[in-house]
């Protein structure tokens, strides 16, 4: 008698949990922010921001983080200074940066200067950009610093990375550039 007792009030549980479903709805939400996200606009007015905009201008005087002020114009003078520009990276660390920088460049740099640097990347090869010079031609006279200052800046037809890499994953990658032109003169 004891166990139909015991019984009868699963089954009427269990009749009362299915009675109270929904289908169209979901039942119950543990953590309803996971389930109904609060998402704003760009330019939507919200009531708690100053001046009741979601997307401001940075405060006056700030550097965004991961970024450090670049102090060469971009101007044929500006290269030249940044010529004589030396890498801020740890040189005991070298062995990681050009690792680090290997990955970066393969991914940013090889479809159109090629993996090994000679200007042959899959871009040439298909004639889709032209006129990509090797790193090992004397005319060029590459530095780290002028590296990092094509990186920042772009030339030619090569847009500027800025905004795909911060400085120091743009050092590491000035630093990879010259590894390659080294290996290329040996």
């Amino acid at each position: 008698m004891n166990s139909f007792i015991k019984l009868t009030v699963v089954i009427c549980l269990l009749v009362v949990v299915v009675a109270c479903q929904n289908k169209r709805e979901p039942n119950y939400q543990y953590m309803p922010n996971m389930y109904e996200p609060v998402g704003y606009e760009t330019y939507e007015e919200v009531d708690f921001l100053p001046s009741n905009q979601e997307a401001m201008v940075p405060p006056a005087n700030t550097i965004n983080r991961g970024w450090l002020p670049y102090e060469f114009e971009n101007t044929p003078e500006g290269k030249e200074l940044a010529r004589l520009n030396t890498s801020p990276l740890d040189s005991m660390s070298r062995d990681e940066n050009l690792a680090k920088g290997g990955q970066l460049y393969t991914i940013y740099c090889a479809i159109c200067h090629g993996d090994k640097g000679k200007g042959q990347g899959t871009l040439v090869k298909r004639e889709k950009i032209l006129g990509v010079p090797s790193y090992d031609d004397p005319a060029r006279n590459i530095t780290v610093g002028t590296a990092y200052h094509t990186q920042i800046y772009g030339l030619n037809s090569m847009g500027s990375y800025a905004s795909q890499m911060n400085s120091t994953e743009m050092w590491q990658v000035a630093e990879y550039v010259m590894k390659l032109k080294q290996d290329l003169t040996k």
